[in-house]
């Protein structure tokens, strides 16, 4: 998958980046009190610079070079310090990551592969404390071509069970005004570890 990303930003092809925070993540960033976040998949880094302005102490990994130099370029203007480092969001744990309180996925879990999924929520778990929180967004599915594949409630909520505790279910907020991505529904997952 991640050749993919690496394809599609050497051409400058990046639908899915914004230049500011998403509404679900400022809701809930704003009920808790600053502690160590994770980005997974976190692409120019939009959404972890934000949190490190908020004085979250951040980490944000993805595996394309060249959306961490964005990424790096974007913290350094807006002046604030975040961890990036490229890596596999399936194998978390070879990262040395750890105590985390605030998992956030944009869009990265619904893009990956069966096994690396399996991985994926593995590491989730591993590297995040009790108590923590997991805002994860997916397409329900079924996609169309270019899209992400998606990932089905029911399976969502299957590979966050124990210790995970789903709190709230939601379509996203101000999603792109396009057809597709309408049809394959993006919603936001919350989730809270016992």
């Amino acid at each position: 998958m991640s050749l993919w990303y690496r394809v599609l930003y050497g051409l400058g092809i990046r639908p899915w980046d914004r230049d500011g925070p998403v509404p679900e993540l400022v809701a809930v960033a704003g009920d808790l009190p600053p502690a160590r976040a994770l980005d997974l998949g976190c692409g120019t880094g939009a959404q972890a610079v934000y949190l490190a302005a908020e004085g979250w102490d951040v980490v944000a990994v993805d595996a394309v070079p060249r959306a961490l130099s964005a990424a790096r370029r974007r913290a350094s203007a807006a002046g604030v310090t975040v961890d990036f480092r490229r890596g596999d969001v399936a194998e978390l744990e070879a990262l040395g990551i750890g105590d985390v309180g605030l998992a956030f996925d944009r869009g990265c879990f619904h893009g990956l592969p069966d096994a690396a999924r399996d991985g994926y929520a593995r590491g989730v778990t591993a590297v995040t404390r009790p108590g923590a929180l997991l805002l994860l967004m997916a397409f329900r599915g079924p996609t169309g071509p270019g899209l992400p594949r998606g990932a089905s409630p029911e399976e969502v909520r299957g590979r966050f069970g124990p210790p995970w505790r789903l709190v709230s279910e939601a379509p996203a907020q101000g999603t792109p005004a396009a057809a597709r991505i309408e049809r394959a529904r993006p919603t936001w997952y919350r989730f809270e570890r016992e």
